[in-house]
């Protein structure tokens, strides 16, 4: 009786959010499909591995239906879609696996059944099965529905396939998808347009890390997809990332539910750590503040209470995060509308500031849910580890006092996988050419800021953030746009080098213009013969301007040409008067004599 008093406020707590019946005590079903043995195509080694392997994996796994098929034709595997389709009508959470080849087709996805030819582009409505199938055969599930596609491979069919329309695209690996009913996931091996690998051993990355973290009891499928593609990053050297489309709601949906154990007839008492970790998880089913509040009035110290506080600071924190998005809206909206009015410069200043102050108060809340999502799921997976490598031993920190440091569990390199994920990120959409080393340095802070230029989005730089991350993986295509150095021009996602044609040379603005033709250069001989003659020229015009001096130039040019006369003579005198001008004779020489004018010569020439 005590027991069932002290597990009351949890067991409210449970049906207030889920009512009577919970969610994990509904139907599972699954179908595994897997394509090795094409007629048409080079045989695939790994796809009937990994059925295997994904069948054991959900059967283990408790799920009350589990088909697996390979190597089916087309005709049968649509009789089977048929079949499972009856059984997701009864069910909460429909799950399909398909390995093997797929195609894409301008921006539909198909899987190839194994006698399949497609010959040409048009087969594939007639010998594919389309991913909409696929999706209508799930539809009738109530909670979860999931298809997993380890089908990116490379294809041989698109290589020899003739196109009866040049217009019709086949496209490389899958397309992007987004599913139309709600409760919908997809995922993919690798995200669209991009290739899956094999692997180097019977299974390819994508199957071995589902088998390692889909089915873990209580963790929730996005989690568990977030998991699987940090393990696919690191063994594929980070060539493969997967990728998953769809969105689910605000709670938690496990694939696999967390056991309660209830002590049969004989069995021994369940000890008190037991019980309280019995108690965690059900209020981790749950997942409101109302459960863990329960949790902890019953539950004040120890290990699992520390857990329990970071899920209330966690939700602490996000409900802190959507206020002040919408204070930031709101005074965003009251500054616009003033400035609209055009109300009083003072009453418009304030309003700005008020929005300003909303946007870091925003700013600083999106900060603190980071903080406190990672420093929570960081826990909640060390839990997670602790209880599968010995769950029957209670936690080396049991014992841990009320307050303990539960956040120095969260792992150093976290926060760097978070950078490297948004590094890698950036670097696709062509805003980022370093290295995803996830160091956030200023290189890292300039690509996010120009992503934010680009896509108009007003995400913090200082950091790297799960919401840039979503906001950066959801645009398909390049962002920023490609800078090319001098010589080389953008050419779609790669830089080419400019080539000129002939007479014409790149210029400083990157482009080609005509040369301009050079000025002939005077020859050798051409200088010299000039410069001989030069002085022959002169002699000519000097005898010419004396024998004409007097009557051809006037009273200047005759003083100016006796002068060079006299010069010539030796004397260098000229002597004027009324009769003209004329050198002074050798051996004779100019005194001045004073006065000067009509009848007054003012020079003498004097002779000895």
């Amino acid at each position: 009786m005590r027991k069932l008093l002290r597990l009351c406020p949890l067991l409210l707590a449970s049906m207030l959010l889920f009512g009577t019946d919970p969610a994990f005590a509904g139907k599972r079903v699954a179908l595994v499909l897997a394509n090795s043995a094409y007629q048409h195509a080079p045989t695939l080694t790994n796809p009937i591995n990994d059925g295997a392997v994904m069948a054991k994996t959900l059967k283990d796994a408790g799920f009350d239906s589990v088909d697996y098929r390979h190597d089916l034709s087309a005709l049968d595997t649509r009789r089977v879609l048929r079949d499972f389709a009856d059984a997701t009508r009864t069910a909460d959470i429909a799950v399909v696996y398909y390995a093997g080849h797929g195609l894409e087709v301008e921006g539909s996805n198909y899987l190839i059944p194994v006698d399949a030819k497609l010959e040409r582009d048009t087969d594939v409505y007639d010998e594919a099965l389309s991913l909409d199938r696929i999706l209508i055969a799930i539809e009738p599930a109530k909670q979860l529905r999931l298809v997993i596609l380890d089908a990116c491979r490379d294809n041989p069919f698109g290589k020899g396939m003739k196109r009866t329309a040049v217009s019709r695209a086949i496209g490389r690996g899958l397309a992007q998808v987004e599913p139309n009913s709600p409760n919908t996931l997809i995922a993919y091996a690798a995200k669209a347009g991009f290739t899956a690998q094999d692997g180097d051993g019977a299974n390819s990355p994508f199957t071995v890390a589902l088998s390692r973290h889909l089915t873990t009891p209580g963790l929730d499928v996005r989690r568990a997809f977030g998991y699987v593609r940090d393990d696919v990053l690191k063994s594929t050297g980070n060539k493969q990332e997967p990728f998953v489309y769809g969105s689910l709601g605000g709670e938690d949906v496990p694939l696999v539910p967390v056991k309660v154990a209830v002590a049969a007839p004989g069995m021994p008492v369940a000890t008190p750590q037991a019980d309280i970790r019995r108690d965690y998880e059900l209020a981790l089913q749950v997942g409101n503040k109302a459960a863990w509040d329960a949790f902890l009035a019953q539950h004040p110290d120890g290990f699992y209470a520390s857990l329990a506080k970071l899920q209330v600071e966690k939700i602490g924190a996000e409900q802190a995060h959507a206020a002040a998005i919408a204070k930031a809206k709101q005074a965003e909206a009251e500054r616009d509308r003033l400035a609209a009015l055009g109300a009083q410069k003072d009453a418009q200043a304030k309003a700005a500031a008020d929005a300003k102050a909303a946007e870091q108060a925003q700013l600083a809340a999106q900060k603190a849910k980071e903080q406190a999502q990672q420093q929570a799921a960081a826990a909640e997976q060390q839990r997670v580890n602790l209880a599968a490598a010995a769950p029957s031993a209670a936690p080396a920190s049991t014992a841990s006092p009320a307050g303990a440091n539960v956040a120095s569990l969260t792992p150093a390199t976290a926060p760097a996988d978070l950078n490297r994920s948004v590094q890698t990120e950036l670097g696709r959409v062509g805003c980022f050419s370093g290295a995803a080393d996830g160091n956030w340095n200023a290189s890292s802070q300039r690509s996010l800021s120009q992503f934010n230029r680009y896509a108009g989005t007003k995400l913090d730089v200082k950091v790297a953030s799960t919401d840039a991350l979503d906001a950066v993986k959801a645009k398909p295509s390049r962002v920023c746009p490609l800078v090319c150095e001098h010589g080389f021009k953008a050419d779609g996602d790669q830089c080419t080098r400019i080539v000129c044609g002939n007479g014409y040379a790149l210029n400083d603005d990157n482009e080609c213009e005509k040369k301009r033709a050079a000025k002939p250069a005077a020859s050798a001989t051409s200088r010299r013969d000039d410069s001989e003659d030069r002085p022959a020229r002169q002699r000519r015009q000097a005898g010419g301007a004396a024998a004409g001096g007097v009557e051809g130039l006037g009273a200047a040019g005759g003083i100016a040409a006796a002068a060079g006369a006299g010069r010539a003579a030796g004397g260098g005198q000229v002597f004027c008067n009324s009769t003209g001008c004329r050198p002074v004779s050798r051996g004779c020489h100019l005194e001045y004599r004073g006065g000067g004018g009509p009848g007054n010569e003012a020079n003498a020439e004097v002779c000895h």
